[in-house]
């Protein structure tokens, strides 16, 4: 039987195999300790620079899925894993993103508060208003929380849908300010 829970356990270890084949190839690349750290720098540059939970959700929907853990609570420990990697790396090891076009850009952003901070502070926005929607889906589907769901007001969902493509546009602008519109 193919319940929605084994379609999340396979979907969840097909991205995992994506992420194992990015780690063999840049450790074939370079070595097993670049390829190690140049694959976890790219997996938080997805964490940290796009406005949406697409690398927290090797984590976040599985989670919630399979153990009823809040996305919202796993995204935090994305974002804190994240955060503590490239901080650690940034001040102990800078060389590291140097070794793809992703590593040097997410370096950049980084080493460059003003403008390319607001792109990380663009994309935690982003995030964790993606992240609350979804669980706030999943509390419906699940008939959890249902009367808290509707009780709200329909003008605060559509602020919240305004906000979210206000956050995708400025990101959008400071992504185009990276020389980066066209791969877009």
């Amino acid at each position: 039987m193919n319940t929605p829970k084994h379609q999340v356990l396979w979907k969840f270890i097909a991205l995992l195999a994506v992420l194992i084949g990015y780690f063999a190839y840049l450790s074939l690349q370079f070595d097993l300790m670049t390829g190690g750290i140049a694959a976890a720098l790219t997996w938080s540059f997805f964490v940290l620079c796009t406005p949406i939970a697409d690398a927290g959700f090797l984590l976040d929907f599985p989670l919630r899925v399979l153990f009823g853990i809040r996305m919202i609570l796993s995204e935090i420990a994305v974002w804190t894993i994240a955060i503590l990697l490239n901080l650690s790396v940034l001040f102990m090891a800078p060389e590291f993103y140097e070794t793809t076009i992703i590593t040097r850009l997410l370096h950049q952003i980084l080493t460059t508060p003003y403008p390319y901070w607001a792109i990380i502070l663009l994309s935690v926005s982003g995030t964790f208003l993606s992240i609350r929607f979804g669980d706030e889906l999943m509390d419906v589907v699940h008939h959890k929380d249902r009367d808290f769901f509707h009780s709200n007001h329909f003008k605060h969902e559509v602020i919240v849908v305004l906000f979210f493509v206000l956050v995708l546009f400025g990101y959008y602008e400071l992504i185009a300010s990276l020389g980066l519109s066209d791969t877009i």
